[in-house]
């Protein structure tokens, strides 16, 4: 079996590659794809196949398929402009007969009409139509994006959103790697959709408070509308329309698209997701060692 990862150096791919190691996965079996030279040197330390994939340039996708079975599509970062390259993994992926394409989508992705989730639910679509066996996993939040929240908490004592009281099923990175990892070596999974949250749901006022516990003070949520959101964003220097981008985030979030969650990343994973506070009193280190 060989597993190509795309993004592979990316936050989540690495985890992933590092997931695959932990299962007992070779390091030759793991292809490992890059957008430049430079970020592949820590994977290729780790023995993993290194080769240049640019989800835009459809002949360094063909080159990074060949020989490979499974392939993990993680989405693209750039939301605005991804389905195109998502379309020429998915397609690449039909021609060469993968046996196996597991995509990172988004909660409740052909359910619930947000922005974020538009090019994922183009991008499941694209995937049925292929005939390529596959496996969705919509993840649900991330901990470690509410890491500036908390960081920025240190000094105003404020975390300021436009999610309402609103709940927040996320989980780990890592946790989401450990169940790309499962479905991509175990059998049994192809052809489903899961849905992925974390064991336990919070909202904004709790994450002040968690906030506040790694802080060591007092921080408190600051709930604004949209229109207010989206100008607190401007005030931080971002562009009308990111701003306007992020603000429909929190709208997404105060409708409720994050805050199901039924268990089902803990049972792929074979352990209780991890906690919203240990995921980000480990990014704060980080952040200020």
């Amino acid at each position: 079996m060989s597993i190509l990862v795309t993004g592979a150096s990316g936050h989540l791919g690495r985890h992933v590659v590092d997931s695959l190691l932990a299962r007992g996965v070779a390091p030759a079996d793991i292809v490992a794809g890059v957008f430049t030279a430079e970020k592949g040197a820590p994977l290729r330390e780790l023995g993993v196949t290194v080769v240049p994939l640019d989800v835009n340039d459809p002949a360094t996708v063909t080159a990074a398929l060949a020989g490979v079975s499974r392939v993990l599509l993680i989405s693209g970062p750039d939301v605005a402009n991804r389905v195109d390259g998502h379309r020429t993994v998915i397609e690449a992926a039909a021609a060469a007969g993968v046996e196996l394409l597991v995509y990172t989508s988004v909660a409740r992705a052909t359910s619930f009409a947000w922005p974020l989730g538009e090019s994922h639910r183009i991008t499941e679509e694209i995937i049925a139509a292929s005939g390529v066996p596959a496996v969705v996993l919509r993840n649900n939040w991330y901990h470690e994006n509410q890491t500036q929240d908390v960081l920025g908490a240190a000094e105003s004592g404020v975390i300021a959103a436009a999610t309402g009281d609103a709940r927040v099923a996320s989980a780990s990175r890592r946790d989401y790697a450990e169940a790309a990892a499962a479905v991509l070596t175990e059998e049994g999974h192809t052809g489903r959709i899961y849905e992925l949250g974390g064991d336990a749901a919070w909202t904004y006022d709790e994450l002040a408070a968690t906030a506040g516990e790694i802080l060591g003070r007092e921080v408190r949520f600051a709930a604004q509308t949209p229109a207010e959101r989206t100008a607190t964003l401007e005030g931080f220097g971002l562009p009308a329309e990111v701003a306007a981008f992020v603000a429909s985030i929190d709208e997404g979030i105060a409708g409720g698209v994050l805050a199901e969650s039924d268990g089902t990343l803990s049972r792929l994973i074979g352990r209780p997701t991890t906690p919203l506070v240990d995921a980000l009193r480990a990014e704060v280190a980080a952040a200020r060692a």
